[in-house]
């Protein structure tokens, strides 16, 4: 009995002692990006849209890192979304684990895959509102009768799989080029992005994902450039003859010289057509975009096309120009002013608005 007695207290002892750890260095971060939007646009009968109204998009992040003495680093990252709909579920954006080294990096987790971290992004007015993510959407969706202004987020960003559980490697910068492939072995796990399917893995389901994508960057006589592309297709399961393999890809280009930047992006997605030979309608995105910085001051513009051509496809044309001033470490002020056009095929009217925004971001 006494054999077992301190046999017991010494376990006790080894589960309650404090256990090794490496020096981990804490990360705690986030931003806010806060706008007043003076909107005039096409409404539906007998509704009146804010002509002014307050729009935000904030988020904080925390993270811990460590490198050991072999030389790994590792390191994990969670984000959390602290805005409207996302406050009644504590909605955590990303949630990974990563592990660094010569021989480049690995994402475990909740992350954007390489199609979309390896991206080429366009020049523009105002990132936040008309940058590879759209942040800030100044127009209210009205559809109803012959009105159809369904003001969607047109961003250009690679996310066919969202931040959903995936593993991803990023190679090494070798002479200004970097490889990445991510595979994403069910893209319903969680709340999956529109169109991708249940969880439940029968015929016509979207399944896993694979995405692969390139990045360069470097000079020629004095000019900047940064080039890549990057493909993503979900896997539809086999059996079913009304969907197939969604598909998108994307190329991009920016050139800096001196002050000035131009670039332009071109993306496609087939939004997964018809296996029966029924095209579902590519949908096809078109991005070209200016800037000029002078001190403290970025001015930019921006043009953005993008076409549904399914049957009762809908075109949008935006121009957006804008400046960005920065106060201080971390700290802008915002102001743009944007035009956008919507085309319907379906019969109803055309509709456009236009949006005027000030504002500022703070990152910390």
């Amino acid at each position: 009995m006494k054999k077992l007695l301190l046999a017991s207290v010494a376990i006790s002892g080894l589960a309650f002692a404090a256990p090794a750890h490496a020096d981990v260095d804490l990360e705690l971060g986030g931003y806010f990006k806060g706008y007043g939007a003076f909107v005039s646009q096409d409404e539906i009968a007998n509704t009146d849209v804010n002509s002014f109204d307050m729009l935000r998009n904030s988020e904080v992040y925390i993270g811990g890192e460590t490198t050991l003495d072999n030389g790994l680093t590792v390191g994990v990252h969670f984000e959390f979304d602290t805005d409207s709909a996302d406050n009644a579920t504590s909605h955590v954006g990303e949630s990974y684990l990563y592990f660094s080294g010569d021989w480049g990096r690995v994402n475990v987790g909740e992350e954007s895959g390489a199609g979309y971290l390896l991206q080429v992004a366009a020049p523009s007015a105002d990132s936040n509102v008309d940058g590879i993510t759209q942040f800030i959407n100044p127009f209210t969706n009205q559809v109803a009768g012959t009105v159809t202004f369904t003001a969607p987020n047109l961003d250009y960003r690679m996310v066919d799989t969202g931040n959903i559980d995936k593993l991803t490697y990023l190679s090494p910068i070798m002479n200004g080029l970097q490889l990445g492939v991510s595979y994403t072995p069910d893209t319903a796990k969680y709340a999956a992005p529109a169109g991708l399917g249940t969880e439940t893995n029968v015929a016509g389901v979207y399944n896993d994902a694979y995405e692969v994508a390139v990045r360069y960057e470097g000079e020629f006589e004095n000019v900047g450039v940064i080039a890549g592309a990057g493909y993503s297709v979900v896997k539809e399961e086999a059996g079913s003859t009304a969907t197939d393999n969604q598909e998108a890809w994307n190329i991009g280009l920016d050139l800096d010289v001196s002050a000035f930047g131009i670039g332009m992006v071109y993306m496609e997605n087939n939004n997964g057509e018809a296996g029966t030979g029924v095209d579902a309608g590519d949908t096809e995105t078109f991005v070209v975009g200016v800037d000029y910085t002078t001190g403290p001051f970025k001015l930019g513009a921006t043009y953005y096309n993008a076409e549904d051509k399914s049957t009762n496809g809908i075109e949008f044309d935006r121009y957006t120009a804008g400046v960005v001033y920065e106060y201080g470490p971390g700290m802008t002020f915002r102001g743009s002013v944007q035009v956008l056009e919507q085309d319907n095929v379906t019969g109803t009217s055309d509709t456009d608005g236009t949006a005027v925004l000030l504002g500022t971001q703070v990152n910390f």
